[in-house]
């Protein structure tokens, strides 16, 4: 049985995926994104060792509340950065009835990575940016991994939950969400269960403090609530005039296993 490294352990979360989940924030990642606020999951040697008993065990826990579309999500850190463990733990949820979202960023792949997604419930993928420079300024990574887990996807069929961070003078205007909105219809196509801007905040501040890290955007206000929801009527707008998403809500539906 092999063993991962796990930063913590989130019960009952609510928006990580479908239903009630129990969320496990993988250690270790590739990217340095301006807004990171899990800076204390990058060092890939930090957290704690675990092997997949114990995941077994914690998502037992939650299993009465899960319902029918709820169940465990594995996040980060960069989850895909430990597939090995990560496709043993999902492989042996699912034995246990158990169904599993990955939440990732796509800045890394490897020989695991296409089987991750074959086994998912869904992904939770988080596009840094919808143009490849302003993706590699904001991640310091390469944005062809995300191309490739997006061919992935498509060929499994695997639901797509994307999200977006809106950071004040960064991406927060109209030909952004429009450059998005194209990025979707192009990539992820029927593919698309949800699109969903996330609002930038400075909630994190004191992490980079407590590690000693430089903070990049230091000075750079949250973003405007108004402001979010009304790029974020006009994502919903533009994806549904493009007739991009199928199903509940004009949208896929989630793995039903």
């Amino acid at each position: 049985m092999s063993t991962g490294r796990l930063h913590s352990i989130e019960s009952f979360g609510a928006v990580d995926g479908p239903g009630i989940r129990t969320v496990f924030f993988m250690q270790g990642c590739p990217a340095r994104c301006l807004y990171c606020h899990n800076p204390d999951t990058w060092n890939c040697g930090g957290g704690r060792t675990v092997d997949v008993s114990e995941i077994i065990h914690w998502a037992e826990r939650g299993k009465d509340y899960y319902g029918a579309d709820g169940g465990v999500t594995f996040s980060g850190g960069e989850p895909l950065m430990q597939g090995k463990f990560v496709l043993e733990a999902m492989r042996q949820l699912k034995l246990h009835g158990i169904k599993t979202v990955i939440d990732t960023s796509a800045t890394y792949i490897d020989d695991y990575t296409e089987d991750i997604i074959a086994e998912a419930q869904m992904l939770l993928l988080d596009v840094k940016h919808s143009d490849s420079g302003k993706f590699r300024e904001i991640s310091g990574c390469s944005q062809d991994t995300l191309l490739k887990v997006f061919e992935m996807a498509d060929k499994h069929g695997t639901p797509l939950w994307i999200r977006q961070v809106i950071v004040p003078g960064i991406n927060d205007t109209e030909e952004n969400i429009s450059a998005l909105a194209d990025f979707i219809h192009e990539h992820a196509g029927n593919n698309l269960y949800k699109a969903e801007l996330l609002g930038y905040h400075t909630m994190a501040l004191h992490k980079y403090e407590l590690l000693g890290i430089k903070y990049r955007l230091e000075g750079v206000e949250p973003m405007d609530r108004e402001k979010l929801a009304v790029l974020s009527a006009s994502l919903d707008e533009k994806l549904m005039f493009k007739g991009t998403g199928l199903g509940k809500d004009g949208y896929r539906t989630a793995k039903a296993g």
